[in-house]
């Protein structure tokens, strides 16, 4: 067969299987050079390697086999510039859903691992890292409202405010006395999602851990308080709740777990002349 190869060779040679040509052969997307008259064999060309580039270049791309049967006959730099423009668009938005993906998975799994290595009897000072999250518009309460009111109204807007609900939702409030009367009331919801704007700065924190369905805080911020009065503490605010384990993975309410941290500044100590 001179400088013809078999479909085995050919196969070593390029890479590709030979399952692979024999279907790709099938559907017409890339043919051997010639077949043999008598055993119908398929044999190849060292010269068929720019156009099996051709197919396998737009495989890796994730191009439909259909669509590069159809274009690699008549293909030219303007028909396969508006082909990999076309294609960049959709990996565009591929990507971007696969970096919301993973900021969902990210976030999440973070705050579980933490929440499994709390010390739910301590109240303790902890320094915690600036932390990037959206906040929701300020929430409106009539009397006898709880943080539902607010939270169902918000909900159903969350197209008009970019708020994406598969990120985990935490409190906010923004002084000591509306925490101290309404815990369970927050001022505001925040996402942890790390594209919002909103930043939680850095700085040292008095934390403590709460078990309960949303807004049930029991006495903590009394022995937050407490706490605070008998360390020296300087309560700056504001008042963070975030939930570290919750629906997404615990079925019971009452195992619900929650994270309270206060931004404060430690009193210097004088030193004695």
């Amino acid at each position: 067969m001179g400088e013809t190869l078999s479909i085995h060779k050919f196969s070593k040679l390029s890479g590709v299987g030979s399952s692979t040509l024999r279907y790709w052969d099938d559907l017409g997307v890339f043919s051997p050079l010639m077949r043999h008259p008598s055993n119908n064999y398929r044999y190849y060309s060292i010269t068929q390697l720019p156009e099996l580039n051709f197919v396998t270049t737009l495989c890796e791309l994730q191009v439909p086999l259909k669509t590069i049967a159809d274009i690699q006959n008549g293909r030219n730099p303007e028909r396969i510039l508006d082909l990999l423009e076309e294609h960049e668009r959709k990996l565009d938005h591929e990507m971007a859903k696969l970096q919301i993906q993973y900021s969902i998975i990210h976030s999440r799994r973070e705050l579980m691992a933490l929440g499994l290595k709390a010390n739910e009897a301590e109240i303790s000072v902890m320094a915690l890292p600036e932390k990037n999250m959206l906040r929701w518009p300020r929430n409106e309460y009539e009397e006898g409202d709880t943080f539902i009111n607010p939270l169902v109204s918000h909900v159903s807007k969350t197209d008009d405010y970019l708020i994406n609900l598969s990120f985990p939702i935490a409190g906010y409030h923004e002084t000591l006395g509306s925490f101290i009367e309404r815990p369970g009331c927050p001022d505001f919801f925040l996402s942890v999602d790390p594209m919002g704007q909103y930043k939680r700065v850095s700085g040292d924190y008095l934390v403590a851990y709460t078990r309960g369905y949303y807004g049930e805080f029991g006495d903590l911020p009394t022995r937050m308080m407490q706490y605070a009065k008998e360390h020296s503490i300087n309560i700056i605010g504001p008042i963070y709740t975030v939930y570290l384990h919750e629906g997404i993975c615990t079925k019971d309410p009452s195992d619900y777990l929650a994270q309270c941290s206060i931004l404060i500044k430690r009193e210097k100590t004088r030193s004695r002349p």
